[in-house]
């Protein structure tokens, strides 16, 4: 399945050094991530957005400049199915970006979307009324009883100024737990610990939360 990765920092840092080691948990995953990936950044306080159908690892990481947030998503499409750019995330709206790791079975949810992750995010984007920190644990806890079986779902969701995640997976935890590293300048998540990096900290499985 998919690989996650978000980064946020209080000053601009520079997208190709996490996109270089993003790119290296990608090609050496166990399981193929060579179906395309794409990012969202800010810049100016907007979000750019950014899509390929080539692997991240044969992208040319140094196209991109400073940001000091950052979401990214390399793609291990269900099956070897659907493999075209469109079908790549972030998926976003005016106000949320959205990337997925996981995969479902018997799902019995009814919402738009070319694939399973598109068609999650915006059932999860129904129970948005007070918020997505309420929104988010509602929707995953909404899908997970209408599912036959989830290996994993894993979620991050971010806005301009705040970011939610939702863990839950029901094997290889190896694989599928997510990770997390900050201090009080920087917070970054990734679906595995950067290479030869230490001070990561492991998600809980069957949680949800949110960093502002």
């Amino acid at each position: 399945m998919c690989r996650l990765l978000f980064v946020q920092n209080k000053n601009e840092f520079s997208i190709n050094e996490h996109l270089a080691k993003f790119s290296s948990i990608a090609e050496s995953s166990k399981e193929y991530q060579g179906h395309g990936w794409g990012c969202s950044y800010l810049v100016n306080g907007d979000w750019v957005h950014y899509k390929n159908i080539n692997p991240i690892w044969k992208d040319d990481l140094e196209q991109f400049g400073n940001s000091n947030r950052l979401i990214v998503h390399a793609r291990s499409a269900f099956e070897d199915k659907d493999i075209i750019v469109e079908n790549n995330m972030p998926f976003y709206d005016d106000k949320y970006v959205f990337i997925f790791n996981g995969e479902l079975r018997g799902v019995k949810i009814k919402a738009d979307g070319r694939i399973g992750a598109e068609k999650i995010f915006n059932f999860i984007k129904r129970f948005d009324k007070n918020g997505m920190e309420e929104a988010l644990p509602k929707g995953v806890s909404v899908i997970d009883k209408r599912s036959s079986y989830i290996r994993a779902m894993n979620i991050i969701i971010a806005e301009k100024n705040r970011v939610y995640y939702s863990s839950l997976f029901n094997e290889d935890p190896e694989y599928f737990q997510m990770h997390c590293k900050m201090n009080d300048d920087e917070l970054i998540i990734c679906s595995e610990v950067y290479p030869n990096e230490t001070g990561w900290t492991k998600i809980d499985n069957n949680s949800n939360g949110v960093f502002k």
